[in-house]
């Protein structure tokens, strides 16, 4: 009987890791000698505790089978002595069960998991009797970074531990560009720029544990840090089980979405219990979408405004611990216009009006109406996406001629995959081309600006109308005058004869 139920317990083994076919460690033929039997440890870094549950006559040629089987050093009874029918009947019960966290739960009430009999780490070894044992990783030991692996419950014989998968949760951030202008949306990626007052599309993306059947519970959370120059839209949050465009989109009733949270972040998305989700599996991928709007605080140029997040799950099949992703960032640029209104000899020039509209794929928007007072000479057009835009006069400087409209185009240039360069480094070109009437721009990258000349010509002055008229006639009445004196006289003498 004792032989069967080591062999149902067989069945019944945790594996998360491959353990390979056992070998007689034995090198005597004495029936009295201890045998002993290696259990040797992966080079992963991990530290890993043994824990001996039974004791038992091992067979090489069963790999599966124990006889004689006998309470070890961390089992609940008393170790040496015989187990008892009624723990073997308990644990025969184990091989039906389909769930490993199931099983586990079962042979956790006969193990004490204190003071191991042995540990190992990182390609090391030891010898063991023939046995029944759990082995774990030592808690703490795991950085965050990293899972814990299963518990594996095995009979031993030589045993190299040999995990299935090292993989842990993968999570990336990405965000959306859109060109305005020309109506052309790119994919998910690193960098993007807008105007200020622009809805921003992000994505938040993870994988789950490989091991996620053996959680009972499983904590998921999405942390997402935003810079000044966003403002997050909390009803503009949607999740789901796969991708956003053929994935299932889970009820907001199954996560929490937490604004100013205590750990500093800008907000979280909360998953207490993926395993609540029916349709989540261990290859599931939870995708998160939401919008945030470029605000007035925005950081101009090269600097950009930083969106980072992370992922924190569980990492413990058997404990409350958690692990988090590496942190991953996206960026988004926004520009000025500066134009110096000058006259034909570069002097400062006060009085003008400008109103400036940008080309919209089906239309067009008026992005700013700007007027300069008598002490100003310069305007500032801040938080411009790139696209097409148009400048024009509506109120002209006196004595001056207004200038017909001016159409140019902001263009740049970004990295869109962002891994190890600096921020300042992603936005590669910035410049300002003319399209329509006269401009020039000088572009700076680092502060995100292109600044131009507008020229006012003063008025032509032009001939009066009446100045030579007024004179013909002064000198052809004074001539008649003249003419009319001589005839009266000439008329008199005339008479006087």
């Amino acid at each position: 009987m004792k032989k069967l139920m080591a062999a149902l317990l067989a069945v019944a083994m945790v594996c998360a890791m491959a353990i390979p076919a056992f070998a007689d460690g034995s090198s005597s033929t004495s029936t009295a000698a201890v045998i002993k039997y290696t259990i040797t440890a992966p080079h992963n870094g991990h530290t890993y505790e043994i824990y001996q549950i039974f004791t038992g006559d091992y067979d090489a040629h069963q790999p599966s089978m124990l006889a004689n089987i006998k309470w070890g050093k961390n089992g609940t009874g008393t170790a040496g002595e015989a187990v008892e029918q009624t723990v073997l009947d308990a644990l025969s019960k184990v091989a039906s069960y389909t769930s490993d966290s199931d099983k586990l739960d079962v042979i956790d009430k006969y193990v004490t998991l204190t003071n191991p009999v042995e540990t190992i780490t990182n390609g090391g070894s030891v010898e063991v009797v023939g046995g029944y044992y759990l082995i774990k990783d030592k808690d703490g030991s795991v950085p965050s970074s990293e899972t814990y692996t299963p518990y594996i419950v095995s009979v031993v014989g030589n045993v190299t531990i040999e995990p299935k998968s090292n993989e842990v949760p993968k999570f990336t951030k990405k965000l959306k560009d859109t060109n305005d202008t020309t109506g052309v949306i790119t994919g998910w990626q690193d960098s993007a720029d807008y105007d200020i007052d622009d809805k921003i599309p992000f994505r938040l993306q993870g994988t789950v544990s490989k091991d996620f059947d053996s959680y009972k519970t499983y904590y998921y959370a999405f942390h997402d840090v935003e810079e000044k120059g966003l403002t997050f839209d909390p009803s503009s949050v949607k999740v789901f089980v796969g991708d956003e465009e053929t994935g299932t989109k889970i009820d907001a009733s199954n996560y929490t979405v937490v604004t100013n949270p205590a750990d500093g972040c800008t907000f979280e998305i909360v998953f207490d219990d993926l395993k609540n989700i029916p349709s989540v599996t261990a290859k599931s991928i939870i995708t998160v979408t939401y919008e945030s709007t470029l605000n007035g605080n925005a950081v101009l140029g090269a600097q950009g405004n930083v969106n980072t997040a992370k992922l924190e799950y569980s990492n413990n099949p058997r404990g409350n611990g958690t692990g988090t992703t590496p942190w991953d960032n996206v960026i988004v640029f926004t520009y000025k216009v500066v134009v110096n209104k000058v006259d034909q000899d570069n002097n400062p020039l006060v009085g003008a009006q400008f109103t400036l509209t940008k080309k919209i794929n089906g239309g067009t928007e008026v992005i700013k109406t700007m007027t300069i007072d008598s002490s100003e000479t310069q305007f500032t057009l801040s938080g411009l996406d790139d696209g097409e835009y148009t400048l024009t006069e509506t109120a002209t400087p006196a004595h001056y001629n207004t200038i017909s409209p001016i159409t140019f185009t902001v263009n740049a240039d970004h990295t869109i995959t962002w891994e190890t360069e600096r921020r300042e480094d992603i936005l590669t070109s910035l410049s300002g081309d003319k399209k329509v009437g006269e401009i020039t721009f000088t572009s700076s990258k680092t502060d995100g600006t292109l600044t131009t000349n507008v020229i006012n010509n003063i008025g032509t002055t032009l001939p009066g109308t009446g100045g030579i008229g007024t004179t013909i006639f002064y000198v052809i009445g004074g001539g008649l005058m003249v003419a009319a004196a001589i005839l009266l006289i000439t008329k008199k003498r005339m008479e006087n004869r």
